[in-house]
């Protein structure tokens, strides 16, 4: 692929004592290299409790499956709620049975989306603790209360229904109530939902793992966003990459090179054994080691806003 550096994929060198940075990025941007120091962790808390200004919405994308998508929203979501105490909400808004609503939050109602649109003109004339007691009643939470979930509807023929004008509606209602939106996207990108929360995103974050369809995936829909207007979300995006398996990967070092280039910064979060069965997340969990990279991760995401 010419995703790859030269051309192709190169066997790697014989393995260097690893400097294994966390988040790199272009030149005059904020790069966080220490592996877990007190005032990296810190610094990158600090992004996360500030004013952020108005309502963010956090788009994660990659037109493949399988490129932890969901658990980036997830973990995401837990990360910076985790840090805000509160305000924080992860959306399944998958075109076709989405799992977020499966590994995250607590089911204590089968509602989801379709339940929220399906009453959203009652809900959307609420005010205040009106507003967010009667949209309790849609929303799933995790299990430390840090963050809220909304869930994707198992049903593909409630998929047409998520036009352009109803997701802008939704998203305007969790503007309302919450300071951080954290969207899975789903894997169609001709599907009015996925476009309309793209041109709605404050925050590009494209997931992929060390392998190259994954890559070449997003480095098509990298493509696409610019081709259809949105080169500057593309630009500023934050490529971020998760490792499946423990250990590095030989192709990983080239896809950061890669990204570094297409995007305004790349993060990599390690494997960890609390996420491979695929249940529910529970991000107190995670080893010291994944929670941090999270941290650092988020935000890198989160340090263009508010300051």
């Amino acid at each position: 692929y010419a995703l790859l550096d030269n051309g192709g994929y190169q066997p790697p060198a014989p393995p260097a004592p690893p400097a294994s940075p966390a988040v790199t990025g272009r030149p005059g941007r904020i790069e966080w290299r220490a592996q877990g120091t007190e005032n990296d962790l810190e610094r990158a808390a600090a992004v996360l409790r500030r004013d952020l200004g108005t309502p963010r919405v956090i788009a994660f994308a990659n037109p493949k499956g399988g490129v932890h998508k969901t658990t980036a929203t997830v973990l995401a979501a837990a990360t910076v709620g985790s840090v805000r105490g509160r305000g924080v909400l992860a959306w399944d808004d998958n075109e076709l049975r989405g799992t977020l609503g499966l590994r995250a939050g607590s089911a204590r109602h089968a509602r989801t989306i379709r339940h929220l649109v399906a009453d959203l003109v009652q809900i959307e004339i609420r005010e205040g603790p009106e507003l967010l007691e009667i949209l309790d009643d849609y929303l799933r939470h995790a299990s430390d209360g840090s963050y809220d979930v909304l869930a994707g509807e198992e049903s593909p023929r409630f998929a047409q229904r998520l036009d352009q004008f109803t997701v802008k509606r939704v998203l305007e209602l969790l503007r309302r109530t919450h300071d951080v939106i954290c969207v899975d996207t789903g894997n169609n990108v001709e599907s009015p939902n996925w476009r309309t929360v793209m041109q709605a995103a404050d925050q590009l974050v494209v997931t992929t793992v060390p392998r190259e369809d994954a890559a070449f995936s997003a480095d098509w829909m990298l493509d696409l966003l610019h081709e259809e207007g949105m080169g500057e979300l593309a630009d500023n995006a934050v490529t971020l990459i998760s490792c499946p398996t423990p250990g590095r990967l030989p192709i990983q070092a080239d896809l950061e090179r890669h990204f570094a280039t297409r995007t305004r910064a790349v993060a990599v979060v390690p494997y960890d054994p609390a996420l491979e069965t695929g249940s529910s997340i529970e991000y107190h969990q995670l080893q010291a080691e994944t929670r941090q990279a999270w941290l650092r991760a988020a935000s890198v995401m989160l340090e263009p806003f508010g300051g």
